[in-house]
């Protein structure tokens, strides 16, 4: 028998390897590291991925998760608050790709470290060796594999930073059990408590403000504060020398509406929403179920990606509305006082941006 191979024990490939596993398909997981680093993107966990992780098995209050009940909106001296439709967590990705790993493994996969050169259909080349199998699950999330790689049709792309922040008193008295959107010129930062009280701060904003700031993340960081009070306040609670993550030219809004022969594309090689939903991790989820789903039925990768664009396409067109929105200084303003005088403005767009 051929076994299926799953590229990246991310979110979306650890539970499509998990799922195969359990029907007996022992597929081989594929993953970079020994040790499970901490992604940038996907702290904040929606009432939707931990629906779906309950029904993995996994319970996000086990691995850690700091629950979330609050979405609180700012631009500049703006402040609007809502109660989200239902808890949502936060938690490191750390702490939840461990754990999804780790239950594939024990479920029957077969991990295997190796990092990918290229992909085509049938094979992977990896650094230790080719990978062959009729069936690929392609789950590498933002970061493109040769062969593989999503059209990029802007000349200005999104650029993803992240900064930690250690635990505090003074931490846990701003943000507390919010989940925050710090909306200004250009783009967004969503700050949210993790495991151990740890600060996750994540900015998404156009790849040209960060040679504008003269190529360095930290200058950047600043000059969004100068110009944002209670984004200022959070950062100030941060480690000068902690180094900030980056990942550039991310493609939010593509949707893979087709596919090479064999190959089952997952999470954000699937679809790739603007982080400001909080619904990245339900994407993962959902792809890697129903991929997994697709192929145990017999449903070629073709058939499955038709399919899940169709199902992603109105929380992703949802969310891209209002990162466009949100990227302006008018829009920030009006979609902030529209949350503020009518917070169920503001969970209804929560609700429509779910998987």
């Amino acid at each position: 028998m051929t076994r299926p191979i799953v590229l990246g024990a991310g979110p979306a490939g650890s539970v499509a390897a998990m799922l195969l596993a359990r029907a007996g398909a022992e597929p081989i997981l594929i993953d970079r590291q020994v040790e499970v680093g901490d992604a940038i993107c996907g702290g904040f966990m929606s009432w939707r991925t931990a629906a779906s992780l309950r029904a993995l098995g996994s319970d996000p209050l086990t691995l850690g998760a700091r629950p979330v009940t609050r979405l609180r909106q700012y631009s500049g001296e703006r402040v609007a608050e809502a109660d989200l439709p239902e808890p949502a967590y936060g938690l490191s990705r750390k702490a939840l790709d461990t754990a999804l790993r780790a239950s594939a493994v024990q479920c029957g996969a077969r991990l295997e470290i190796d990092r990918a050169r290229s992909v085509k259909e049938g094979e992977i080349e990896g650094e230790r060796r080719s990978w062959h199998s009729p069936a690929i699950f392609l789950a590498t999330g933002k970061h493109d594999v040769r062969g593989e790689a999503r059209a990029r049709n802007s000349g200005n792309l999104a650029l993803g930073l992240r900064v930690r922040l250690p635990p505090s008193s003074e931490l846990e008295r701003l943000v507390g059990d919010a989940i925050e959107l710090h909306l200004f010129e250009g783009g967004y930062a969503g700050i949210v408590l993790q495991e151990g009280g740890n600060g996750n701060v994540c900015l998404a904003l156009r790849k040209s403000a960060l040679a504008e700031a003269g190529g360095d993340p930290w200058d950047l960081l600043r000059k969004v504060a100068t110009d944002n009070p209670h984004f200022a306040s959070r950062l100030a609670l941060a480690d000068a020398e902690e180094p900030v993550d980056t990942i550039g030219a991310v493609p939010y809004g593509w949707t893979a509406r087709k596919t090479s022969h064999g190959i089952y594309r997952l999470g954000d090689q699937a679809a790739v929403i603007p982080s400001l939903a909080g619904e990245g991790m339900a994407i993962a989820l959902a792809s890697g179920q129903a991929a997994a789903r697709a192929y145990l039925a017999g449903e070629s990768a073709e058939l499955f990606q038709r399919r899940f664009a169709q199902r992603a396409a109105r929380p992703v067109r949802v969310a891209e509305k209002l990162w466009h929105l949100a990227e302006t200084s008018r829009g920030a303003a009006g979609l902030t006082l529209a949350a503020s005088a009518f917070p169920e403005l503001a969970r209804l767009a929560m609700k429509m941006s779910r998987i």
